[in-house]
């Protein structure tokens, strides 16, 4: 959806400042996409929107934030399997650098 978006607006750019029509197209365009950018319908729509996404990225970033602990806990002793020698470190030693990531 985003990139539509870019490209419709890429588009339209492209459109309004390669247009032979001239000026009065131009002026045309602009009064079109202010009326509609001014529409109240269009700005509850965008508010819509941007309040979803907002809750979307805070979802994201919650969900993120606990496999990155997640991952944190469970990918040394997966590395260390597949790795000759990887289990040379004591399994009770706790490198210290994990605690400060915690």
């Amino acid at each position: 959806m985003k990139y539509r978006a870019t490209f419709i607006a890429g588009a339209a750019v492209g459109y309004v400042l390669g247009t032979k029509a001239g000026r009065e197209r131009y002026e045309q365009i602009k009064r079109t996409s202010r009326r509609v950018a001014e529409n109240p319908t269009v700005q509850e729509a965008a508010g819509v929107v941007r309040a979803k996404g907002e809750e979307l990225a805070g979802a994201a970033k919650d969900r993120a934030g606990d496999l990155a602990t997640n991952a944190r806990d469970r990918v040394p002793d997966q590395i260390g399997d597949r790795i000759p020698g990887g289990r040379r470190v004591p399994a009770e030693y706790r490198d210290p650098r994990s605690e400060s990531l915690r």
